[in-house]
């Protein structure tokens, strides 16, 4: 008996390293973590405007109080993916019925400035999360994140990743439309 129990933490350590090993392995995607906010209220927040550019910022009373669909999105200039999708917001910010906001996530004023303005500003709202805590809260696990927030202000769809992925575009747009643009 006392000779099994001194294999014991052998035992032990292959079990962990077999289950780390797996962890590390596989087709698991981060991405599709679910949301535990999907089908809950907008958190509360208030974020300053970038400085240096005309805006008031950025509240969760400013998404629940639109009656309509809202797009919001947490980029960053120094974000590659973000450079990519950006030509889709401008679209989506085209939609009739529709509100586009922007989270500027742990970016500074002057890139985030010159970044809009060479790649246009599709956003009605931008709010700066210099520290990242309102991006925490809304569960972000990274750059870019896109949310979609029905007329009643509840979470209804989340994309991880750029929207220039295969298929992600279409999804955003069904998920617009399920939350009541006209």
């Amino acid at each position: 008996m006392i000779r099994a129990l001194a294999f014991l933490p052998v035992v032990v350590a292959l079990g962990l390293g077999a289950f780390m090993l797996w962890g590390l392995t596989g087709d698991r995607d981060p991405s599709e973590i679910p949301s535990a906010l999907m089908g809950q209220a907008v958190p509360a927040f208030e974020l300053v405007g970038i400085e240096g550019m005309d805006g008031p910022g950025l509240s969760s009373s400013d998404i629940t109080s639109a009656s309509q669909p809202v797009v919001v999105n947490i980029f960053a200039s120094w974000c590659a993916p973000c450079r990519q999708e950006h030509p889709l917001l401008e679209t989506v910010a085209a939609i009739p019925g529709v509100s586009v906001f922007g989270i500027n996530y742990r970016n500074e004023a002057f890139p985030a400035r010159r970044w809009l303005g060479e790649m246009g500003n599709p956003f009605e709202r931008i709010g700066a999360d210099l520290d990242g805590r309102v991006s925490i809260e809304w569960g972000v696990t990274g750059v870019p994140e896109t949310f979609v927030i029905n007329g009643d202000g509840l979470i209804v769809y989340r994309h991880t990743g750029s929207l220039a992925e295969p298929g992600a575009f279409d999804m955003l747009k069904d998920a617009i439309a399920a939350a009541g643009a006209t």
